[in-house]
């Protein structure tokens, strides 16, 4: 089981260790900055970090000695925009969407035979890849050029954003993000090409002839089973999906309890039939149901959905959980969320209860073990 937790926040970048009487918080990195994105890379220990200093705008470190010391590395940036390239109308703010970074949204490393790669996902939905560990960035252009792009609009955010990169560990070269509102997309090639797959996904909000249309869905985190890779768990803004042939078709289930709707889900590294969400009241609220605070497991592929209550807050609760803010372990016993009250919950028993680690932290962005 890992015996640390990494916190990106509002303010700071905050490293939770495992110690004798339970977790504590044992140091703080970057005081004052927002830290949007974490990577702890299992591949060699190095620690990555995506960083926004407000008028100095985002930037990208990392760390070799587990967040002792850190060195800046290079962060992505976007080519100069083609003269005779088109503009895309964002349709949420009606305005050119910006060939400009925005944000660091996703951060994941690549395949176990290919060191110092990196995948990063951005608001204005643009992918990087690195293959020298941060050193340097190129933007896939494959997907940023695909002409779909133009039917993508910002959800969360009013730009368009790649929030989720899965690759799958059988072959680093199968890639799957999810973008809001872009919906599923599959590189077989290691981004030289793409296909968005969405048969079974649902965006209710959508006019009908528009509601099945897959690069109009509004994925709001996907996740897979490091064991079963075929099977990928989606929370979307309409339900919660699975899928169990790699994200080509999906099951919506809409008998969650008390709600379908949220931003995170993390799902067992080796039973992918259990996959945790944080469930809340959509739209304009985003509350927990009823004002009560719950994390709701499903043990059963979706048959069933069951709220894990012991230990959270049951009356009174305004926690928003947002998508990256939910993890799992490698044993599947020990999970960690964190909200927007700055609140950190962890659970040591698959989510059957739960100690609140603090309530006094900044905002959370991100929760990661390592």
């Amino acid at each position: 089981m890992s015996g640390r937790l990494f916190l990106g926040t509002r303010k700071a970048l905050i490293e939770v260790e495992r110690a004798s009487k339970g977790w504590r918080i044992k140091r703080a990195s970057f005081s004052g900055v927002q830290v949007p994105m974490l990577l702890p890379d299992a591949r060699d220990g190095t620690l990555y970090a995506a960083v926004e200093h407000g008028h100095y705008g985002a930037k990208f470190h990392a760390s070799r000695d587990g967040g002792s010391t850190w060195e800046e590395r290079v962060s992505p940036a976007y080519p100069p925009k083609p003269a005779d390239a088109p503009d895309i109308i964002c349709s949420m703010r009606q305005k050119p969407v910006p060939w400009s970074l925005e944000k660091i949204w996703s951060l994941e490393a690549g395949g176990k035979d290919q060191p110092g790669t990196l995948w990063c996902g951005t608001i204005p939905g643009g992918l990087f890849k690195s293959s020298d560990a941060g050193a340097s960035w190129s933007l896939v252009e494959s997907l940023w050029n695909e002409p779909s792009r133009a039917k993508w609009f910002g959800g969360g955010y009013d730009w368009p954003g790649i929030h989720s990169i899965v690759v799958d560990p059988r072959d680093p070269h199968r890639i799957l993000v999810a973008i809001s509102c872009g919906g599923v997309w599959e590189t077989l090639d290691a981004g030289a090409s793409w296909s968005c797959h969405g048969k079974g996904i649902v965006n209710d909000y959508m006019p009908p002839e528009l509601a099945e249309d897959p690069v109009v869905q509004d994925p709001h985190r996907i996740a897979i089973c490091a064991a079963a890779p075929d099977t990928i768990w989606m929370q979307h803004h309409n339900g919660i999906f699975r899928s169990t042939d790699g994200g080509r078709a999906w099951t919506r289930f809409m008998n969650a309890n008390p709600s379908h709707f949220g931003f995170a889900v993390a799902v067992h590294p080796c039973d992918p039939r259990t996959a945790w969400f944080v469930p809340g009241i959509k739209d304009e609220q985003r509350l927990p149901s009823g004002r009560a605070l719950c994390v709701m497991r499903t043990r059963d592929g979706g048959e069933t959905f069951e709220p894990c209550r012991k230990g959270l807050p049951q009356e009174h609760a305004y926690h928003l959980v947002y998508r990256h803010c939910l993890d799992v372990t490698g044993d599947g016993r020990t999970l960690a969320f964190g909200s927007t009250t700055g609140s950190v919950w962890i659970s040591e028993d698959g989510g059957d209860s739960w100690g609140r680690l603090s309530a006094e932290l900044p905002p959370i962005y991100c929760v990661r073990f390592e």
